[in-house]
């Protein structure tokens, strides 16, 4: 701080000793100060660090004489127009700051809205507000907000506990492809529910429809007990037929986001166990040999494989049996070539 006044006190001193010397005089001390500026820039190439009393120096000699932008040498005169906007914003700032600031709170009023709030719990900040008004006592309804106590309330359900709740009525829906023996694609439909992972219907076509799909529904979900919702993606086979067939047994329609298939994960991760554990072994040689391999697999994955989700509990709830002779059974020995990896015990 003392260096400053001192450069400032000798800036002034320089000015007022220059207005009594000739113009001689005052032309060779500038050539003499600007080959001397010269020499630093060509023994000193670093950038210059300025001070913000050189900036203020230099903005406001450019503010008195806009002609000094010609004699700068050491810093661009873009860089001073810059300081100088830089200054005209921050003076504008201070001018039109903010003189009144908002009321303090008394104590005494502080302690009424808490007061006030500890004996209503379930009353909010507008109905506290409306009581003091009544009571002659003018604060912002802010500040009642920010005075109020705070009352401590069980903590909510999370996302996975909501959806929990919610399972039971949700389905889910979906086709997948298999080939065959002859390179024919046959399509499969899985329909499943959500609250017990049960899979509610597995068909087979050759030729998927509207009418088809619509039929397999009304076959999987009857007329009572239908889901509430079903998740589904937007396949072009999902025509206006299929859609009527749902608001005509109540069901609403929520078709997943465009390449959005983890948003039918259920769906997604069932078609993954039945490729996994049954069709990735197994030749299918036509229509009617897929659909024994889907009914099979359905019957078992229903009433015997257990899920993490249902506390190791089948679809189908599975008696716990603690006594009798324990021996594998195979489920798809009769229509596959082989054995197949189902055994349960």
């Amino acid at each position: 701080m003392l260096r400053l006044m001192r450069d400032l006190l000798k800036l002034i001193w320089c000015i007022l000793t220059r207005l009594f010397r000739s113009r001689v005089a005052l032309e060779a001390e500038n050539v003499t100060l600007r080959h001397q500026l010269n020499v630093l820039r060509r023994k000193a190439p670093k950038r210059v660090v300025f001070s913000n009393f050189d900036r203020f120096v230099l903005a406001s000699l450019y503010r008195i004489a806009p002609d000094v932008l010609n004699a700068l040498v050491i810093v661009k005169p873009e860089t001073v127009i810059r300081w100088h906007r830089a200054g005209f914003r921050l003076f504008w700032r201070w001018k039109s700051r903010s003189r009144v600031g908002r009321p303090k709170v008394s104590l005494e009023i502080r302690q009424l809205i808490r007061n006030i709030s500890l004996a209503n719990p379930f009353w909010g900040a507008p109905r506290i507000h409306g009581e003091l008004l009544k009571l002659g006592i003018v604060v912002g309804q802010t500040s009642i907000a920010k005075y109020m106590a705070r009352h401590r309330r069980p903590p909510s359900q999370g996302w996975r506990t909501f959806l929990r709740n919610h399972a039971e009525g949700i389905a889910a829906m979906d086709l997948f492809v298999v080939p065959t023996f002859s390179f024919r694609l046959l399509y499969g439909l899985v329909i499943l529910n959500h609250g017990r992972r049960q899979i509610l219907s597995l068909g087979v076509t050759a030729h998927p429809t509207a009418e088809w799909m619509a039929r397999q529904v009304t076959e999987a979900c009857g007329w009572d007990g239908t889901p509430e919702y079903i998740v589904r993606d937007r396949d072009s086979v999902y025509g206006e037929i299929f859609t009527r067939r749902l608001r005509a047994m109540g069901i609403r329609d929520r078709p997943i986001a465009p390449r959005s298939p983890w948003q039918n994960g259920h769906a997604e991760r069932l078609i993954g166990s039945i490729r996994q554990e049954c069709l990735d072994d197994v030749i299918v040689f036509g229509e009617q040999h897929l659909r024994q391999l889907l009914l099979l697999y359905m019957d078992y994955y229903n009433r015997a494989q257990t899920h993490l989700s249902l506390n190791r509990d089948a679809p189908v709830p599975r008696a716990i049996q603690a006594s009798g002779c324990i021996h594998a059974t195979s489920v798809l020995a009769d229509c596959t070539i082989g054995t197949c990896g189902f055994d349960f015990r």
